[in-house]
């Protein structure tokens, strides 16, 4: 079997209304523009079908390049795009939702810049959408928290097969793959796409939930790239500060007693307080170090291997 050149990654989860379309038009696309190319599904737990409708429609588009894999549970967006990358053979991976709500003609736009030389190119929503005020928010702070040089986070997105096999992605994390990207030193790319109404269905994620978790993640993959990698300066800075303050509040203490005859309880024990939490903090940064380390030392094996 020829090696493909792009594999189109799609994670599903109850979208049997959408296989048809989604089949009939990533075959359209892939015979309109000569690509090399095939579609990795994968089925995150779905319990309308979507799995056996994939390789229904597959077989009526007459798709021979599709692969259905199936998740027995539904473990989340993240888990079923690094399943199905695991799986892919391309040396491009488009990232492709099955609800339809981008063109499949977008493929070889991406591609076409990653031809170019950029590592990964994340599309930017045009028009006007349900969730845009929310979503201008989210994208705003991460840009301003991690310079990222995209102006939206969670659409479309293509990469280099390479790319993804470098990166670390926890539950939830695949709207931080731009910037995990970035930080490692990759090209980053750019490109402006139609949003359309979703076809069939409903949304997976919305909810005012979702806004509380997003925010909790934007903090988390924050103190990752930034604390993670030398989380003593964090606590151990936190940890010296108390002690400081700690100290100079003993020193106010020492002076109300003995130059004014003044004594105050509170005091002694605010000075315990934050010269003990002080040498915690400092403490637990010499701990996080060691993990630190350890981590770095099993990443690096993770790339001899892959090498």
């Amino acid at each position: 079997m020829t090696t493909p050149r792009i594999s189109v990654i799609v994670p599903a989860y109850d979208e049997a209304e959408n296989m048809p379309e989604l089949f009939a038009e990533l075959a359209a696309t892939f015979e309109a523009h000569d690509l090399s190319a095939e579609v990795v599904l994968v089925d995150d737990g779905s319990v309308d079908g979507t799995a056996e409708a994939a390789e229904a429609a597959a077989a009526r588009a007459g798709f021979d390049a599709a692969v259905v894999l199936r998740h027995r549970g539904n473990r989340g967006k993240t888990e079923a795009i690094l399943t199905a990358s695991a799986a892919a053979r391309g040396e491009y991976l488009v990232l492709f939702d099955a609800d339809l709500q981008h063109s499949t003609d977008e493929i070889p736009r991406f591609a076409a810049l990653l031809d170019e030389g950029y590592d990964l190119v994340a599309g930017r929503k045009v028009g006007r959408y349900e969730k845009r005020f929310v979503s201008s928010i989210y994208n705003r702070l991460a840009r301003a928290i991690f310079r990222v040089p995209v102006r939206d986070l969670n659409a479309m997105k293509a990469l280099r097969a390479d790319v993804l096999g470098g990166l670390t992605l926890r539950h939830d994390w695949h709207r931080y793959l731009v910037v995990f990207a970035h930080a490692e030193g990759y090209r980053i790319g750019e490109l402006d796409i139609a949003l359309h109404p979703r076809r069939h269905g409903t949304a997976k994620f919305s909810g005012r939930g979702r806004i509380l978790i997003g925010m909790l993640d934007l903090v988390s993959v924050w103190f990752q790239l930034v604390c993670g990698r030398k989380p003593l300066l964090f606590f151990g800075t936190t940890g010296l500060a108390l002690i400081a303050a700690g100290s100079l509040t003993g020193l106010v203490a020492l002076v109300l007693r003995f130059g004014f005859g003044l004594g105050y309880r509170p005091l002694l024990t605010l000075v315990l307080l934050l010269v003990v939490g002080g040498l915690l903090l400092f403490i637990l940064g010499f701990l996080a170090e060691t993990i630190a380390q350890l981590r770095d030392e099993i990443e690096e094996l993770k790339r001899d291997r892959r090498t």
